[in-house]
């Protein structure tokens, strides 16, 4: 007389029975938890990312609502005191430096971004003046803490955002007089305002 006995597979003593006997079970287990821990954790990465980048933009955004209307006391609070300006168009286009340095001027120039996009603490804002026939760009970067710090500015100029894998790279030179120079890294964003009326203009990359 034979007899024969299983366990029902949600039986603890199955598992542990399998757990025990078969390390490739043991194996294929722990990989499995941990591609599930790595996944969360990058999700959760990538959501505060998200809400950093959307945090950034909202800021810039209040700074041109700020600027139009002459809020200084809101400039005053999100704009740094020592902050970096760099600039490439026209002398006579300097239109935003005057206005953060409160400079005399008769200038009615408006900035009225027609989009604003986000990389990170680096965050693009584009625009047009049809009645000017001026395209603009503008390249701040902001802080953890709110605070910006850093504008690049580029009138009437065609500019091409590439994301830099070489870290040990100055940052002191980003911006790339020659576009070939640049085929090892990634475009991740390029002006689409600059020739709205047909013109050449002069182009520019910024590796971030």
């Amino acid at each position: 007389t034979s007899s024969s006995s299983y366990f029902p597979i949600t039986s603890p003593l199955w598992f542990f029975t399998l757990f025990h006997i078969c390390p490739v079970f043991h194996y294929f287990l722990s990989l499995s938890i941990l591609k599930s821990k790595i996944s969360q954790e990058l999700a959760n990465s990538q959501e505060s990312l998200d809400d950093s980048d959307s945090s950034n933009r909202k800021l810039v955004r209040t700074l041109y609502e700020a600027l139009s209307s002459r809020d200084l006391n809101t400039v005053i609070k999100i704009v740094a005191t020592d902050l970096d300006w760099w600039f490439h168009g026209p002398p006579s286009h300097q239109f935003l430096m005057r206005m953060l340095t409160g400079a005399p001027s008769s200038d009615t120039f408006q900035f009225v971004p027609q989009s604003i996009t986000s990389f990170g603490p680096t965050v693009l804002a584009e625009g047009y003046d049809h009645s000017r026939s001026i395209s603009w760009v503008h390249a701040w970067t902001v802080t953890d803490d709110g605070i910006i710090t850093q504008i690049r500015e580029y009138l009437n100029t065609s500019l091409t955002v590439t994301r830099i894998r070489n870290s040990n790279r100055s940052s002191s030179t980003p911006e790339i007089k020659s576009a070939s120079s640049s085929l090892h890294c990634p475009s991740v964003w390029e002006s689409s305002l600059s020739n709205q009326d047909g013109k050449s203009m002069p182009g520019l990359v910024l590796a971030i």
